[in-house]
């Protein structure tokens, strides 16, 4: 009985071994979720975009800025030379504080009177807003510290933060547009592959395919019913996050309306592609889960943000989807902007879509020849 026993593990052992998906979901992704949640989940930060509004233009404001840059946690991207150019700024994302020193700033600070400098951030992540005014602070103090030395004047520079488009730090508005972007793009992209990948296990998509139907119009009617109830989904979250967690929407509803369906085709191109290459409902729940759950949660900067991450990392994100959408999102619902800032990534979105929708009729056309 041992031997028959020994013998059976051993045939269990080489059939694992010789099935490359099992090898994969056994080894790849633990390896994968190990380095992706290692170098993602972190509060630090690097190499953080700031602007600098300095009104003093002293020897001291310029120390104060080197000081500021010499962590490598903050690189100062540009001068701003008003409070407008500060919103701006906001508004297209460039930066994510801005660092304002009054005019007195060296005079004040050496006659050991109180000079106040005021740090605005970028609330509209309040996370990471939260993690640079106080990174900020605790090096401005360190500044006043070294400057000190050992004398006895009373130097004090204070601070004063204030959050743009989030002042309370609410986390929903965070959240509701990150979960709108993860949870359209498993609706939309996994159902719309369960449902192929179901039509070729049962073999009615072969019935199908010798149909006086084209391939065009079989697909087209297999992804409009999603199309019409992912949107639904999308109204009813942004509803709720509205009614239910306050998170405004200042910018045009319609064209907030019009993205999401550009996103919504998108994920439903990634569906099809994901259905052409599944052979079962399996494979196909597989390939959607770990192939866009876990990307669009760690990398789109739903969770963590992107400048935070190694420059691989980086450079994956830029092909997720729900990066350029979340940064829609947040751009149209907080800060009230419209096409004239927010056209890069819906330019990359229309890219991604004719890409997918391509590749993924490419495919079909093999698949049904």
């Amino acid at each position: 009985m041992y031997k028959i026993f020994v013998a059976f593990v051993k045939k269990e052992f080489y059939h694992i071994l010789r099935d490359r998906r099992t090898l994969i979901i056994l080894f790849g992704i633990p390896i994968a979720l190990v380095l992706i949640f290692g170098y993602t989940v972190t509060n630090e930060f690097k190499g953080a975009s700031i602007a600098i509004l300095d009104q003093a233009h002293d020897e001291l404001s310029r120390e104060y800025m080197l000081h500021l840059q010499a962590s490598g946690h903050f690189e100062i991207v540009g001068n701003a030379y008003s409070y407008e150019e500060i919103e701006e700024s906001f508004k297209s994302g460039e930066v994510k504080m801005t660092i304002v020193i009054p005019p007195d700033f060296g005079q004040d600070f050496y006659r050991g009177e109180k000079t106040k400098v005021q740090f605005l951030a970028d609330a509209s992540e309040p996370n990471y807003a939260s993690t640079l005014i106080n990174y900020a602070s605790q090096m401005t103090r360190k500044f006043q510290m070294e400057k000190r030395g050992n004398q006895k004047r009373p130097f004090q520079i204070n601070i004063e933060s204030r959050m743009i488009y989030n002042p309370r730090l609410e986390s929903a508005y965070n959240f509701i547009p990150g979960v709108v972007a993860l949870i359209l793009m498993l609706i939309s992209a996994m159902m719309t592959s369960l449902t192929i990948a179901r039509e070729k296990e049962l073999g009615t998509m072969d019935l199908l395919l010798v149909s006086p139907l084209p391939p065009l119009i079989i697909i087209l009617g297999k992804v409009t019913p999603y199309i019409i109830l992912s949107f639904l989904n999308a109204l009813m979250i942004l509803a709720m996050g509205y009614f239910v967690f306050d998170v405004p929407i200042y910018g045009n509803v319609f064209l907030l309306m019009g993205l999401c369906i550009l996103y919504l085709t998108t994920a439903l191109a990634l569906g099809v592609l994901i259905s052409t290459k599944a052979p079962t409902q399996q494979a196909a729940m597989m390939g959607s889960l770990f192939s866009l759950m876990l990307p669009t949660m760690l990398l789109s900067g739903f969770l963590f943000p992107i400048s935070s991450m190694p420059a691989l990392l980086q450079a994956i994100s830029t092909i997720i989807p729900a990066t350029y959408f979340i940064e829609i999102l947040k751009a149209i619902m907080l800060k009230g902007v419209g096409m004239e800032v927010i056209w890069f990534p819906t330019i990359i979105l229309f890219l991604m879509t004719f890409f997918l929708l391509g590749v993924a009729w490419k495919n079909f056309e093999v698949v049904s020849k």
